[in-house]
């Protein structure tokens, strides 16, 4: 174990007992309530994982409601990075895993209330959630992650808020630098048995780079049924629409240091753009039995269609093209039962189910002549389907003492089936299948009213995406040879009141990972992959929530994260053991100082982030350098009669730092770093009406 980490815990402890320690009465434990990591409603001072809740107004007010990156970076562990380019989505990390992603999200679990935005091979996109109409986001690190199955860094759910009691209709516009723009629409309340809310939304913007434009439309609703039974059923529906999203690529570190906003001549010659088109519905029923169980069942289906348009040609009769189209249709059901009860006078509660996912993906590739599609080079059906059933329970055996268990079995299946069967590329088609059943141990320990200690074990696994399957090392067809990563998850940790009001979270945790999936070879548009032996994660996460006199309040989430190779390898370079993971800063710090005026309606938050350099592939060949940024949102909401209204100004990068804000890892073309913006900033009003 690293000793610096060690180290650091431990004196993070002694100041959590010394603060505790002389409290006089009781202090109430930090009352926030969440679902992710015991799939019922459970404070997160008691439950013995990392979890945070960001809130609705941490993620709203004063925000430009577009990317995760605005507000998640304030969890510990999480790394969101804005790449300024929408048609590769953010970059999530998650104690270093997802690191790898070209595009999407990976390794990290997203669940939108309560469908998965992650399809079953474990592949997510995060611009589906809906931030404009978010109740709140719980993040779940840690052992506990592995009982959502398919995902080695931990989950991220969004859940939608409840319409307000009375009706009420608002929208929501701001304009600000790079000719960015949204215009949000939202109404919502409760009518008889119905509660509703809907949020619409239109964002574009020219990009601070060239060739970088977008216009995203956003949907999201939900119903809400309550029935005479005491059931209730909720309808939601997402939509997302991105037309023609221009892909800027990379830049070397030449091309940086000649002008951080151009973009490569390869991406123009090519026309390098995306296409996005997605509409889900789902369905649920809960329903409390005679005997005082729950039982919900889930029912979900979607479609999602994507054409990109690579950087090459992909002429040749093997080279799957280099226009690439996705036609995926995913469905899945969901059954969870649970009871609240005694086991030897003390209170118990067990919960078990089963979830079955599938997906079914047309994809066909095409030769890109300068920006036109033409002919076909790939024609393939790909299916990914999982079948998932778990239990987990929880027994608070002595009056300071909680056990918590959980027992996860998965299984995957994935298969191609070839039409494009010309010439000398044969057929590719083929099946595999995984599977894992993954554990979890927790104990939790109330030290004191104000401070509870804990201790969580959990195994998880990771299987590969149809993407990092498509092609083999060398020779045709899928690489079926490519195993899942599996890991081992370890977490102590501390949760504390002090002074009875400021919470504090600690957690230090090591991750030892086997056949870990790295980045074979990328070029040509092709990027294939192998695994690693092992890898560790070693870290440390601190955060501090402190209310302060006057209408102040501070916050403070730092990570320390040793991320490296414990064995050596080769790939696109000689990997030596201790090498660190690419794009997973070693420390990351974000700090808030927020202040707000009750008489006036004002408020305003000073935010600073930091972040350590980040290297760009397996080898460590270069790196991007660290840095440090601040920025600044405020504004004022007033109340008249039935009507509401904010005016409100954000500012990025004070101090309009020039840095490199994420990077590619292992780009065949070294076109590893994606610059981030300077100084910009945006201008917004909102108003609301209640009828």
């Amino acid at each position: 174990m690293n000793p610096t980490p060690v180290r650091c815990l431990l004196a993070g402890l002694t100041v959590v007992l010394l603060a505790v320690a002389p409290q006089a009465a009781p202090a109430e434990g930090d009352d926030r309530v969440v679902v992710s990591a015991t799939r019922s409603e459970t404070r997160i001072f008691d439950v013995p994982a990392s979890v945070d809740s960001v809130s609705g107004e941490q993620l709203q007010q004063f925000q430009p409601k577009v990317n995760l990156s605005e507000t998640l970076n304030r969890v510990p562990g999480i790394v969101v990075q804005n790449r300024q380019n929408y048609a590769q989505d953010l970059q999530v990390t998650s104690r270093g895993f997802g690191a790898r992603a070209t595009f999407g999200v990976r390794g990290v679990r997203l669940i939108a209330d309560g469908i998965p935005a992650t399809m079953p091979d474990g592949a997510g996109q995060g611009a589906t959630f809906s931030i404009g109409s978010a109740d709140r986001i719980e993040v779940l690190r840690g052992p506990f992650s592995v009982l959502y199955g398919n995902s080695s860094g931990g989950v991220m759910q969004v859940f939608t808020a409840d319409g307000p009691p009375r009706p009420e209709a608002g929208a929501e516009f701001w304009a600000g630098g790079y000719g960015s723009g949204r215009l949000a629409l939202r109404a919502g309340g409760q009518a008889g048995i119905a509660n509703y809310l809907a949020d619409v939304s239109r964002f574009a913007t020219d990009g601070y780079r060239d060739h970088s434009a977008t216009t995203r439309d956003h949907a999201n609703a939900r119903l809400k049924l309550a029935l005479g039974d005491g059931s209730r059923v909720t309808l939601v529906y997402n939509a997302l629409n991105q037309a023609d999203t221009q892909d800027p690529l990379g830049l070397t570190r030449a091309q940086v240091a000649a002008n951080p906003r151009q973009v490569d001549p390869v991406a123009i010659q090519f026309n390098t753009r995306k296409s996005i088109g997605q509409a889900q519905l789902g369905a649920a029923w809960d329903k409390r039995l005679p005997n005082g169980d729950s039982l919900r069942m889930s029912l979900y289906g979607g479609d999602r269609d994507v054409r990109q348009f690579l950087a090459l040609s992909g002429a040749a009769l093997t080279s799957s093209g280099g226009v690439v189209s996705l036609e995926t249709f995913y469905s899945g059901a969901g059954l969870r039962w649970q009871r609240r009860s005694e086991v030897a006078g003390r209170p118990f509660q067990v919960t078990a189910g089963a979830e079955l996912e599938s997906m079914a993906q047309r994809r066909r590739g095409y030769v890109n002549n300068n920006g036109v599609q033409g002919a076909l080079r790939r024609d393939e059906d790909d299916k990914a389907s999982t079948t998932d059933a778990y239990a987990q329970a929880e027994w608070q055996f002595a009056e300071r003492w909680s056990a918590h268990a959980g027992l996860r079995t998965s299984r995957v299946r994935i298969s191609f089936a070839d039409h494009f069967i010309v010439g000398v590329n044969g057929d590719d088609s083929g099946t595999t299948r995984f599977q894992a059943t993954t554990p979890v141990l927790g104990l939790l320990f109330r030290a004191a009213p104000a401070l509870n200690l804990y201790a969580s074990y959990g195994r998880g696994f990771e299987t590969p995406t149809l993407a990092e399957l498509a092609y083999r090392p060398a020779g045709l067809g899928p690489n079926f040879a490519l195993s899942p990563a599996r890991s081992k998850h370890f977490e102590l940790g501390a949760k504390a009141v002090l002074f009875g009001a400021s919470r504090l979270n600690l957690a230090l945790f090591r991750v030892n990972t086997a056949n870990e999936i790295v980045v074979n070879s990328a070029s040509g548009g092709r990027t294939t992959f192998k695994n690693a032996s092992h890898t560790g994660r070693d870290g440390v996460e601190l955060s501090w929530d402190i209310p302060l006199p006057h209408d102040w309040r501070a916050y403070l989430a730092y990570t320390h994260l040793n991320a490296r190779f414990t064995d050596g390898f080769t790939s696109t370079g000689t990997v030596a053991a201790g090498n660190s993971l690419p794009a997973v800063p070693k420390n990351v710090l974000h700090a808030e100082l927020a202040w707000r005026h009750p008489a006036s309606g004002f408020a305003a938050t000073l935010e600073v982030r930091h972040a350590s350099k980040i290297y760009v592939d397996d080898a460590n060949s270069d790196a991007a350098a660290g840095y440090t940024v601040a920025g600044l949102r405020g504004g004022f909401e007033q109340s008249r009669e039935r009507w509401r209204f904010s005016e409100f100004l954000r500012v990025e990068n004070l101090s309009n730092r020039a840095y490199i804000g994420s990077v590619i890892v292992a780009d065949g073309n070294s076109r590893f770093f994606e610059p981030a913006s300077r100084r910009n900033a945006l201008l917004g009003v909102s108003a609301t009406l209640s009828f």
